[in-house]
């Protein structure tokens, strides 16, 4: 099987790339893809895509998405504690005594705490309200509003957990800050690599993106959709491993990291696409798992599927456990499955793929 490319995928796992503020972990990817790729090309909001093949008429895209959760500042206090937003799904939560950046406009990161109330006053408090936003505050050291400025802070600056890769079991389950969803970023760029390293031919044009603000709307992948106009789309992201015991599976499905990728059916899921995606799984003898999603499948797979005409498009999962948080957590062989498996897909599809549900 395919294996990533360890340096690469800690420096882009440790790499800060917020919505709507991408550009570091994108400037680490398109400098790891470039060398296996014909050409690259970014829009106006940081979107990259990687393209081989690029005059060919039939269109395919892998894509991933490069944003990570994070936070703002929404009001600088006059005794210089910082109160925030969330950009993203970021949880309130688990902010309480975890270590921040804060990312200044000239491209400095200073160092900050999310404060945390110590439990001696917490057994005296009423109505402790954990999940509230206002109880949310950051710490970066100053005692004063006008401090807080002095530093380059104001309404806007965005924030960022601070934690970096780590090895678990012998390398067997990698640990990021952010692996939703640059363990996707990776994937895709190994098939880059792979399908170069192994001098395949293609017939189609092969379009490898990596798109900015999913986790807002997944408003970058609509972006690219209505720029390449794609004849096929496939999305990798990452999906809840289901077998802690605060999971149901009647409610949530039965997914287990070390299982291998997980299709999903969906609406929003092309049954020819997803079809043969299981026909190359099964024919390679590569594991995959199953989920159903009875609306969207929140992932920008959505934006693909009902972009202008329809995109036929399908959603290849890596399993992830501790999903938004600073320990988000993932099996390297199913990574390394994933990598095999759109490699297999890649160099099986043609340009004469059938998409419609009534020609034979």
């Amino acid at each position: 099987m395919s294996n990533v490319d360890k340096d690469f995928l800690y420096r882009y796992l440790n790499s800060n790339s917020p919505t709507g503020y991408e550009v570091e972990g994108q400037k680490i990817w398109m400098d790891y893809i470039k060398p296996y790729v014909d050409n690259i090309f970014s829009d106006s909001y940081g979107n990259v895509v990687a393209v081989l093949n690029k005059d060919a008429e039939f269109k395919v895209i892998i894509e991933a998405h490069a944003d990570e959760i994070s936070w703002a500042v929404k009001y600088i206090a006059k005794e210089g504690y910082i109160y925030v937003a969330p950009n993203g799904g970021s949880d309130c939560t688990i902010a309480p005594s975890m270590r921040a950046h804060v990312h200044l406009d000239d491209g400095r990161k200073i160092p900050a705490v999310f404060g945390c109330t110590p439990i001696h006053l917490k057994r005296s408090l009423q109505n402790d309200k954990q999940n509230d936003i206002t109880n949310v505050i950051l710490d970066c050291g100053c005692d004063s509003d006008e401090e807080v400025k002095k530093l380059g802070i104001h309404v806007g600056t965005i924030i960022t957990f601070d934690g970096n890769v780590q090895e678990l079991n012998n390398g067997k389950y990698i640990v990021a800050r952010a692996s939703d969803n640059r363990a996707g970023g990776a994937i895709i760029a190994s098939v880059a690599k792979k399908i170069y390293d192994n001098k395949n031919e293609i017939d189609y044009g092969l379009y490898i993106c990596n798109c900015v603000q999913e986790e807002v709307g997944s408003f970058g992948a609509s972006m690219i959709a209505n720029k390449i106009k794609p004849n096929l789309a496939i999305i990798t992201d990452v999906t809840h491993d289901t077998q802690s015991p605060f999971y149901n599976k009647i409610k949530h499905g039965d997914v287990a990291c070390g299982k291998g990728p997980v299709l999903t059916y969906a609406p929003a899921i092309h049954h020819n696409l997803l079809e043969m995606i299981k026909n190359v799984a099964e024919k390679n003898k590569i594991d995959v798992q199953y989920d159903y999603s009875s609306r969207g499948t929140g992932t920008d797979t959505d934006a693909f599927a009902y972009c202008q005409e329809g995109i036929p498009s399908a959603l290849i999962s890596l399993p992830q456990k501790y999903m938004h948080t600073t320990v988000e957590m993932f099996c390297l062989e199913d990574m390394n499955n994933t990598i095999e498996l759109f490699y297999q897909i890649l160099i099986n599809i043609n340009k004469n793929f059938n998409t419609s549900y009534f020609s034979n």
